[in-house]
């Protein structure tokens, strides 16, 4: 009977030095879709909105900070069946369907990127294809797939007051004016960022459900002309919501 050799030392496990294999999953239906070769690079961009206080005498305006921008992925795939002589088509064709509506929600699926620890909850927004290899009969054999991903903050859907806010694919930006709109449903008095082209009665007809109260907002804001509107001006939006 062998016995055993206290101290000794247990083999370690065999490690591997492949790379962790990118795939995109549709959330929705649990699908994967792994690239045929993992991206070489990948850029992920992600900044704030600004906007420019019109101050008469200044050098140079100062900035309001109005929201964070979603974050956003973007990379090139490259897909190669010259050597089994398919229609290179049939790899890219599923992650172009991506961007199509789904039967559930009437619209994309939510998406999962996931290349080893990164993972990164997205909506396809952009997948423009470049063939540059061809069969004799023109089938294209040879593919490169420039996909944008955009993240995809999850806000939850409600209706209140007969006012619909939410939808099935929603970015980071609109959470941000549900949480306002939502603020002014309740009766609590909000503050707006005025944008180039607004106006009062716009604005009006947009939070209060009446064009004609823009004089509730002018008086809000002791405003002597209700008319002069500048990019960046801050508007009190009184409370009370739509009607």
């Amino acid at each position: 009977m062998t016995q055993p050799v206290f101290g000794a030392r247990r083999p370690a496990p065999p490690t591997s030095n492949e790379l962790a294999k990118a795939l995109l999953v549709n959330t929705t239906t649990g699908d994967r879709f792994p690239v045929m070769y993992n991206p070489e690079q990948f850029k992920l961009e992600q900044g704030n909105n600004f906007a420019e206080v019109g101050i008469p005498g200044l050098n140079a305006p100062p900035v309001q900070y109005l929201r964070g921008k979603a974050r956003a992925v973007t990379m090139e795939l490259f897909f190669d069946t010259y050597e089994t002589g398919a229609d290179v088509r049939t790899h890219t064709a599923p992650i172009v369907g991506l961007l199509d509506k789904t039967p559930q929600t009437q619209a994309p699926p939510i998406l999962l990127f996931s290349m080893g620890r990164f993972q990164f909850q997205c909506v396809l927004v952009d997948a423009g294809q470049t063939f540059t290899m061809f069969q004799r009969d023109g089938t294209p054999v040879r593919s490169t797939l420039s996909v944008r991903l955009q993240e995809y903050v999850r806000v939850d859907m409600r209706i209140e007051r007969g006012v619909f806010f939410g939808s099935p694919t929603v970015s980071a930006a609109v959470n941000t004016a549900v949480d306002t709109a939502g603020s002014l449903l309740s009766g609590t008095p909000s503050v707006h960022v005025t944008l180039r082209g607004e106006t009062l009665s716009g604005l009006a007809a947009l939070y209060l459900g009446d064009a004609g109260r823009w004089r509730d907002i002018a008086r809000a804001n002791a405003m002597d002309d209700p008319f002069a509107l500048p990019p960046g001006t801050q508007l009190v939006i009184p409370g009370g919501g739509r009607t």
